[in-house]
């Protein structure tokens, strides 16, 4: 098998691309920087250097590929404007695909996120819930998704979109906050802490990427991929807590002063580019709930999830530690 991974520079496309050169397939890694694929050469991952948006850097680093895996995304960062989420997120998924075809790729897994279904009013929910994307990173998800599908039935290749929860585990920084914040208790709650909060090990989701790649009837389907255990943030928190040997959060602050400061930083500090000290999509984080059904992926793909939510956060805050973070 060989197979190509976009995005392999960032934390989710590198433990992609190293699991499947650990399973002895062909691995090639595109990265826009040849500076960080060091790590990825050691592990024996051939580098394509180029950008997402360009097509014919695509068509060459997809070429010979089975499966392109299609990790790339802009993540929300302070001050870029619309068009940009746009022109990475949605529309480059299409140049993606038009370049797979090209080089004759069976298959490419597209990856998106369950934040194309916003807030969930009625949890679990599964691939079916209703898109309600609430802001430009997710409304550009969405767009992904289309394109993604458009292009499949106008090229003939297939394919998987994989949406996945929370992903965290050694390497992640975006939930560094929530677990450094728990272990030194300095971590305060908006609200009462019982919205649902769900999280994907990343070492079970990159093989349910590899399952989204590889299982026939997984062609033109879209998945949920999850862990196996659902927890409110008060539960999520005080694991974290017990596993740094420190008490659980009991502060408990009420939301809408810190959600009125998060608009009044935003407007502040995005004309300038700056990350602002805190944001609204930081409060949305204490007030959404998040919980998902897998049982599509379970049925259709043999998804298993096998690392527990205590165990991975274990081998999280020991990855902190190690290098240091907490």
């Amino acid at each position: 098998m060989r197979v190509l991974v976009t995005g392999a520079s960032g934390f989710t496309g590198g433990h992609l691309a190293r699991a499947l050169r650990t399973r002895g397939y062909d691995v090639r890694a595109l990265v826009r920087d040849p500076s960080q694929g060091g790590d990825l050469r050691a592990a024996g991952i051939e580098i394509a250097v180029g950008d997402l948006r360009d097509a014919s850097a695509l068509r060459r680093a997809a070429e010979g590929a089975d499966v392109v895996y299609n990790i790339a995304a802009l993540y929300r960062q302070a001050g870029l404007p619309d068009t940009v989420y746009r022109d990475v997120n949605a529309t480059a998924v299409g140049v993606v695909i038009a370049a797979a075809s090209d080089a004759r790729v069976r298959r490419v897994v597209h990856c998106s996120t369950v934040g194309v279904h916003g807030d969930v009013e009625h949890p679990p929910a599964n691939e079916d819930a209703p898109l309600r994307p609430g802001d430009i990173y997710q409304a550009a998800k969405v767009e992904g998704e289309r394109i993604a599908r458009q292009a499949s039935a106008r090229t003939g290749v297939e394919v998987v979109i994989a949406r996945p929860t929370g992903i965290y585990g050694p390497g992640d920084r975006r939930l560094l906050k929530l677990f450094r914040g728990v272990a030194r208790r300095r971590f305060i709650i908006l609200g009462a802490g019982r919205i649902f909060y769900h999280l994907t090990y990343v070492e079970d989701l990159v093989e349910g990427f590899r399952l989204c790649g590889e299982a026939p009837a997984a062609a033109g389907r879209t998945y949920i991929l999850a862990g196996a255990e659902v927890t409110t943030l008060n539960e999520l928190a005080a694991i974290i807590a017990d596993e740094a040997g420190v008490p659980p959060p009991r502060l408990h602050l009420p939301v809408w002063p810190f959600w009125l400061a998060g608009a009044a930083c935003e407007a502040v500090c995005a004309p300038f580019g700056i990350e602002p000290p805190l944001y609204r999509r930081r409060v949305d984080f204490f007030t959404k709930s998040r919980a998902f059904d897998i049982t599509r992926a379970r049925q259709e793909l043999g998804y298993d999830p096998t690392v527990g939510l205590r165990e991975g956060v274990r081998r999280t805050l020991s990855w902190y530690r190690a290098n240091g973070w907490i």
